[in-house]
């Protein structure tokens, strides 16, 4: 019985700090931080869906630290201008990288 409670024990330990190695690697402090950053990035994703302006499928979102990075490509500049104005609407944005290119 002894040897089920710490191998249990062991399991969870290892569990756990394979959990919230995920969030360390990222450069986020905390689980709470990556699951923030992940829902930043749902939310601008799902409204760059949501607008007719945006080719969501040409845009990549990514957010570290509630600053959302944007690339890819964009149709003209007022798509890309949209896709900030959309990413800096998101409620804990701290800031927005544009790194979305307009193609020719």
């Amino acid at each position: 019985m002894k040897i089920r409670t710490t191998l249990a024990i062991a399991i969870t330990a290892v569990v756990m700090l394979t959990a919230t190695g995920c969030a360390v690697q990222r450069g986020q402090e905390t689980v709470g931080a990556y699951v923030d950053d992940a829902s930043i990035t749902s939310l601008v994703k799902s409204r760059f869906i949501e607008n007719k302006q945006v080719d969501a499928s040409a845009i990549s979102v990514e957010t570290l630290k509630g600053t959302v990075q944007l690339s890819g490509f964009a149709k003209s500049s007022t798509e890309r201008n949209t896709a900030e104005a959309i990413a800096r609407g998101v409620k804990g944005v701290n800031s927005v990288k544009n790194d979305i290119v307009v193609r020719p």
